[in-house]
């Protein structure tokens, strides 16, 4: 370590940044981990499933209110 406490690093090892890239985007997903990348079990996949078809549905069915809205705001 130095004096000041901070711990020294090689040139060229990177930062906090380079690091976060590394892991996010370079190593890829742990292997050996069974559903560690997917979300974990069935049930949570399918719970995952649902609540994003009802997320979906919600959206459209507020753009269909919005539209109706302008054209009902257009023929008066």
């Amino acid at each position: 370590m130095s004096e000041d406490g901070a711990t020294t690093r090689a040139p060229g090892e990177g930062g906090r940044l380079l690091r976060w890239a590394f892991l996010r985007h370079l190593a890829g997903p742990a292997d050996g981990v069974q559903g560690a990348v997917q979300g974990g079990s069935t049930a949570a996949r399918e719970a995952w499933k649902r609540d994003l078809a009802e997320r979906k549905r919600y959206s459209q069915e507020q753009r269909e209110r919005r539209r109706a809205a302008r054209e009902a705001d257009r023929r008066r």
